[in-house]
């Protein structure tokens, strides 16, 4: 079981972003988590916006959604067929607050995955920063 749980966190990683300087999760990936529909979660969050607050959610712009598809998936506005919103991104607070709002089996289970994937994340980062720092006195 624990196998199963590191490869998920690890595939949750990979659907972190860093934009504006915070770690965030597309609303397409968070709603496959969720196993529900992307327009669920932007409907869940339209009816709660007091829950989310621009530091817990908010909508990327369009030079940062370019960007962020260009960068990360290769992938052109263009080439995403029809009509294009910005996508909404997720911070780990954000992702947290809407298990309290979405009505799935999965919810629980789901925000503690994502919980453990930016713990996990942060330790990384943090990790390398000390040996990038320890590195950096010896020279």
């Amino acid at each position: 079981m624990n196998e199963l749980q590191v490869i998920n966190n690890q595939e949750i990683e990979k659907m972190i972003f860093e934009v504006r300087g915070k770690f965030v999760m597309l609303d397409s990936d968070i709603a496959n988590l969720y196993h529900v529909e992307t327009k669920r979660v932007n409907e869940a969050v339209k009816n709660n916006l007091t829950k989310f607050p621009e530091r817990y959610s908010f909508k990327l712009t369009d030079e940062e959604s370019k960007n962020l598809l260009v960068e990360n998936f290769d992938q052109k506005k263009e080439t995403r067929g029809g009509r294009y919103k910005n996508p909404r991104v997720f911070t780990e607070e954000g992702a947290l607050m809407l298990s309290t709002v979405l009505k799935s089996k999965e919810a629980i289970k789901t925000s503690i995955a994502i919980t453990d994937a930016f713990v996990a994340m942060k330790k990384y980062i943090s990790s390398n920063l000390i040996e990038q720092r320890f590195i950096n006195n010896m020279v």
